[in-house]
């Protein structure tokens, strides 16, 4: 086990984005929550142009564009098959388009280059977990693999974990995990990376309200420090708290 006991998180000290009201789905304020500052590299324009995916006859998404800019939320909006899912894997750069252009900064997206890796952290379908590594060990070995230095890995991990509540359960191994703390862990894996984007499928998935409030709250946080968020979501009230620009999927 970990150290644990009472100490001054390194956050703590350092200077807190401006404080906002939202209003959760219950009508009351949400309570704002000290979010570690995993760094926000320098601002990016991520750009899909008359983008869409064919796979032989069958049309996965229909050419669309998305622009995001800096500090903006870009929610995508469309029925089910309606490709959104799709266009978030061609703007992580994990799916080339068929047609037309995603770029990030001018240069196509592309998960294999350097450009995309240290901009973009993408939670779209279940990331890869080890059966033998703890939750804890999981976010040390991306917080490690990432290069952060100053306050250790550990203690960095460990807060991430309590601030999406589930700190508790940091010496459990993912397959022992609710899907409610499966995709709160997921949301982990992914929020411990250094981004300017954030790419996230329906993150409310499997959340009970009052997670999906401080969920919301987080993203918040991140937005008033200059990230950038893309998702596609489904659940009305965090997306009226986030939602900059709202771009509907069309479908044939």
């Amino acid at each position: 086990m970990r150290r644990h006991g009472t100490r001054v998180a390194w956050w703590q000290n350092r200077r807190k984005p401006r404080e906002t009201t939202v209003l959760g789905r219950r009508g009351a304020a949400i309570p704002a929550v000290p979010v570690p500052a995993v760094p926000v590299p320098a601002g990016h324009v991520l750009r899909a142009t008359g983008a869409g995916k064919k796979i032989d006859e069958a049309v996965l998404l229909l050419p669309t564009d998305v622009n995001v800019g800096p500090g903006e939320c870009v929610v995508l909006r469309g029925p089910n098959g309606s490709g959104k899912t799709t266009m978030l894997r061609i703007l992580a750069g994990t799916l080339p388009p068929s047609d037309g252009e995603a770029t990030l900064d001018g240069s196509p997206v592309d998960e294999r280059h350097d450009l995309t890796r240290t901009a973009i952290a993408a939670l779209v379908g279940a990331p890869a977990t080890y059966r033998d590594l703890t939750l804890v060990d999981h976010l040390v070995l991306i917080d490690s693999t990432w290069g952060h230095v100053g306050e250790s890995a550990d203690d960095r991990a460990e807060e991430m974990l309590e601030l999406l509540e589930i700190n508790h359960l940091e010496e459990r191994f993912p397959h022992e995990l609710s899907s409610g703390q499966q995709q709160l862990f997921h949301l982990a894996m992914v929020l411990i990376r250094p981004s300017s984007i954030l790419i996230l499928d329906e993150p409310e998935q499997r959340l009970d309200p009052d997670k999906r409030d401080l969920l919301t709250r987080i993203l918040l946080d991140r937005k008033a420090v200059g990230a950038s968020l893309l998702i596609a979501c489904h659940d009305p009230a965090m997306t009226e708290a986030l939602v900059d620009t709202v771009v509907d999927i069309r479908v044939e």
